[in-house]
């Protein structure tokens, strides 16, 4: 279980973050969705524990964020690829499976495994200068998931891969919310928020709404979430 409790951020005194508060439960896939700016990244950092709240505090079970206890249990996809390009696809997953203590036998299965989960065992062995920014995009979430983490954190893991593996990896995500893994899913676009159990509306900082997608749209008039995003705007003009 995460909980966010009064969570205020500010870089150079401009406010990111205005106290936002959230509780996503074991098993439980949680959309953060807003536009570009919103603060989504932010709380996603703030949760790994790369960077501290100015305010508030975040907790990942019984732990206090940033711990490195945690660093085990969180598998994290940044929006920008962190991956080495001058290395193959099947180098970068060693590699990054080697820092979570896998070795042998089980690191060498565990990255085929999840290889074949995201399609790319076709280009295991290309440089990942040569990838395509889908193939890119496959191969941070393979990262993400090589260690069998309890937590992922992916900000926005489905941008550039075509709708066909966009739905296999939403199959993917909801298979591993079965087993109990909590996810928190940042996104824009606003179709992604029916794939999860919960959406966070986040706009200028502010979680202006936090429920189901059916109780979000049984709130406005055209049943669209966007509606929303409008009527915060106006409220904060």
């Amino acid at each position: 279980m995460i909980e966010v409790d009064s969570v205020s951020k500010s870089f150079d005194k401009n406010p990111v973050l205005k106290d936002i508060t959230l509780r996503i439960d074991d098993g439980e896939i949680v959309c953060l969705l807003g536009p570009s700016g919103a603060g989504k990244t932010t709380l996603i950092r703030l949760i790994t524990g790369a960077i501290k709240a100015d305010t508030g505090k975040i907790t990942v079970g019984n732990i206090v964020v940033p711990s490195m206890h945690l660093y085990s249990a969180i598998g994290f996809m940044p929006q920008n690829d962190a991956l080495y390009l001058d290395l193959t696809g099947l180098e970068n997953l060693m590699f990054f499976g080697s820092l979570y203590n896998l070795k042998g036998s089980a690191l060498k299965n565990r990255t085929l495994e999840v290889l074949a989960m995201l399609d790319l065992e076709d280009d295991k062995d290309m440089l990942v200068s040569h990838y395509s920014g889908g193939m890119k995009k496959r191969l941070s979430l393979a990262a993400a998931l090589l260690h069998n983490p309890k937590i992922l954190l992916l900000d926005e893991p489905t941008v550039g891969i075509e709708p066909q593996l966009r739905r296999t990896i939403w199959e993917q995500f909801h298979a591993l919310r079965d087993r109990g893994i909590s996810m928190i899913v940042t996104t824009h676009v606003m179709d992604e928020a029916t794939k999860c159990n919960r959406t966070a509306l986040i706009y200028n900082g502010v979680l202006v709404a936090f429920d189901t997608t059916e109780n979000l749209v049984a709130r406005t008039t055209k049943g669209k979430i966007e509606e929303l995003f409008f009527m915060a705007k106006e409220a904060q003009l």
